[in-house]
């Protein structure tokens, strides 16, 4: 009789065991269920702030105390007297050249004549976008290699990889063009008319390679750890894995960031003149010097530099908006994520 009572017993603690398990686990999703509530109404409320300007200054009054009548009223004030000094600075620039006579049709009339174009704007305009071009598709060949080779967990193929970026993120553009260009020029490696061009596009891919490798692993490792945990689960290898899933994903997060990065090396190829290749800046202060009209063929290649960085960031942004309509993306990586600071080879946990 004993036996059985224990027995008994033994049962009834189980019961109450496996109660408790079951309402622990009810708890959970309960939380569960709240947390899943609270982030649909979160990304709600940040697609109404998007689409309504009133929404979006009540979710962004939250950061911050509203200001009060006194501080409206100071705020107005100081914003007037800043713009007074700003319009009284800039009368104060154009009067200046224009007593230096540099605002004088006579400083804008070769720009009506073919021959000025055809002799120092498009070549300088070919220049630049020819070291552009060449140093955008090579560093961005060599920033995913070098990006997903210090991902990888083998030692060997991480640790030169993470040497490699770090290095060429420290050095100079400019310092990289000269040597390039120097050594290039000792070992007869490109002709004569093109060692600038080899130089400019060498010094761009290096630096800017290291730096795309950076966003590269940041977009990666942005990515929710269950993406590469399922692709384990699967069987799937690290390559696999890094092919078919991590990289697609990680590729329409990092595209705000990597096309700033594009738009910087458009705008260095102008540190190619110390090295004597013909570029848009360079061909601008040729014309200042040729005509004598400095500020007005600055204006016009800085139309013409500021044109060309435009059209390059609205095609980025419509092939954006292409990619987040045709699939589920994960949110633009900030460039703050790029520049947290890790030993070489480290990896950024997404809870950092």
């Amino acid at each position: 009789m004993r036996w059985r009572v224990d027995e008994r017993s033994r049962e009834e603690q189980k019961t109450d065991e496996r109660s408790r398990e079951e309402q622990k686990t009810d708890e959970r999703s309960r939380e569960e269920q709240k947390t899943d509530e609270r982030s649909r109404e979160e990304q709600k409320t940040d697609e109404r702030s998007r689409e309504e300007p009133g929404v979006q200054m009540s979710s962004a009054s939250v950061l911050f105390d509203a200001p009060g009548p006194r501080a409206r009223v100071r705020n107005r004030v100081i914003s007037a007297v800043t713009l007074t000094v700003a319009a009284v600075v800039v009368w104060a620039v154009v009067a200046r050249l224009a007593d230096k006579g540099q605002l004088t049709a006579a400083k804008w009339r070769p720009f009506l004549t073919a021959d000025l174009w055809k002799t120092y704007v498009l070549p300088g305009i070919e220049g630049t976008l020819t070291a552009a071009a060449l140093s955008i598709v090579l560093a961005v060949i060599l920033g995913f290699l070098l990006g997903v080779g210090r991902l990888s967990h083998v030692g060997v193929l991480s640790w030169p990889c993470a040497v490699i970026v770090e290095f060429f993120r420290a050095v100079p553009v400019l310092i990289m063009m000269i040597f390039a260009y120097f050594l290039y020029a000792s070992y007869d490696t490109f002709p004569s008319k093109h060692l600038a061009l080899a130089g400019v596009v060498t010094g761009l891919t290096l630096y800017n390679g290291a730096v795309i490798a950076e966003i590269v692993r940041a977009g990666v490792t942005a990515l929710p750890r269950g993406q590469g945990e399922a692709a384990d689960a699967l069987g799937l290898r690290r390559g696999q894995t890094m092919r078919s899933i991590l990289l697609p994903q990680a590729i329409t997060s990092m595209l705000p960031v990597l096309v700033s990065q594009l738009v910087v090396v458009l705008k260095d190829t102008a540190i190619g003149y110390q090295i004597t290749f013909v570029e848009m800046v360079r061909q601008g202060t040729v014309v200042g010097s040729s005509y004598g009209n400095y500020i007005p063929a600055l204006i016009v290649i800085a139309v013409l530099m500021i044109s060309v960085n435009f059209a390059l960031s609205a095609a980025a942004t419509r092939l954006e908006r292409r990619l987040r309509r045709s699939k589920r993306a994960p949110e633009p990586l900030e460039a703050a994520a790029i520049e947290r600071g890790r030993a070489p080879g480290a990896l950024i946990e997404p809870g950092d």
